[in-house]
Order: C-alpha cells, then structure tokens, then sequence
C-alpha cells in the first residue's frame, strides 16, 4: 500500500467510526444550533491553527450560503480580528484571546462552539468557561478521548481518532452537515444557489 491509499483508507476508516458512532450527537448539535439561531441568537465558533480555519470556514458558510439562497445567519469566528487577537495577547496572554471576546459579545441564549483536536487548549478551555457563565449554550469538536473539552461543554463530539489531521478532516465534514441541516431547517423553501464561488 502506498502513502496516498494509506492515507485515503485512514480517512475513511475514521469516518466510518464517526457514522458508526456520533449520529445521535450530531443531529443534538444540529438541533441546539437550529433552536439557537430560530431564538435570534449568534453563533460564536473559537479555535487555533487548523481548528481557527475550520471555524472561519463554518462561519462563512452560515454568513453567505452553503447550498441555497437564504437570508444571512449571525455566526462568527472570534479568530479573524488580528488587532483584538494581538492587543489581547499582548496585555494579558494568548490563552486569554478567547475568553476577553466572549466576555464582550456573548450574551445569555447564544452559543459558542470551541474547535480543538486535543480538547486541552487552555485558551479554548477558558473562553468555554466564561461563555458558561454568560449563559450561553457550549459544544466542542474534538479528538479521540476529548479533554478537558468534554467535560466542560453541553455537547461534544469526539472525533474517534489520535491522528489530528483525520480529527480535521471529520471536523470539517461535520461542520458542513451543520450547515446543510440549518439551512434546510430554518430556510427549507429557499432556492438552492445556482453556483458557488469557492
């Protein structure tokens, strides 16, 4: 077997485990993310690295479009403000990034999703605290065992893997499921985009 096909069947293997798995916790974090935004409540996603893509991926596909037209939905990624981000970590610390914006925007009803392949990011641990006790709902993606993360959340979705680039690529994946159950759910009579430009 060579690199690519070892690759490939990894990949498929954990979202095989995933489907096997995760159904029910996916469609309760469809759930709660439908009854958040239906309530005129936001949408806050938080992470770092690859997981900070993965949140500013998600949240564009809920600001713009996924597969249909459809009014706009308020869902933001707290890792694009470069100014906020770096102010903030250079007056208090990086692990407080998170937690000082949540402390500004979030209010009671909204919810925030906090993206970590480890369930262990300090930063990602602090802003879910705070977010809690602002009254917002929680829920994490995570890897295999979960962290910290899991036990701090309302939902978390625990990738069945180690290997964070699959725990990645099924983060992603979901989110996408995510989008596509919210846009069905709460605009089922909208016209589905002709086109996508990415």
């Amino acid at each position: 077997m060579n690199e690519i096909e070892k690759e490939l069947r990894e990949s498929i293997d954990v979202k095989q485990s995933l489907l096997a798995g995760s159904i029910s916790t996916i469609e309760e974090m469809a759930r709660i993310t439908v009854r958040c935004l239906r309530s005129g409540n936001t949408v806050y996603l938080i992470g770092n690295g690859g997981s900070a893509a993965d949140a500013q991926h998600i949240a564009g596909e809920m600001v713009g479009r996924f597969e249909r037209d459809r009014k706009a939905l308020p869902v933001l990624a707290l890792t694009t403000d470069t100014s906020v981000i770096t102010a903030i970590a250079n007056d208090y610390g990086y692990d407080r990034c998170f937690e000082r914006q949540v402390e500004a925007f979030v209010k009671d009803g909204d919810m925030v999703i906090g993206i970590s392949t480890s369930g262990n990011s300090e930063g990602i641990l602090r802003a879910i605290r705070r977010a809690r006790e602002k009254g917002a709902v929680t829920m994490g993606l995570t890897g295999q065992d979960g962290g910290d993360l899991k036990g701090l959340v309302d939902v978390c979705l625990q990738v069945p893997s180690q290997n964070t680039p699959r725990i990645q690529e099924c983060h992603a994946m979901v989110g996408h499921i995510l989008c596509s159950i919210v846009e069905k759910e709460l605009f089922g009579d909208s016209t589905p985009g002709k086109d996508r430009s990415s």
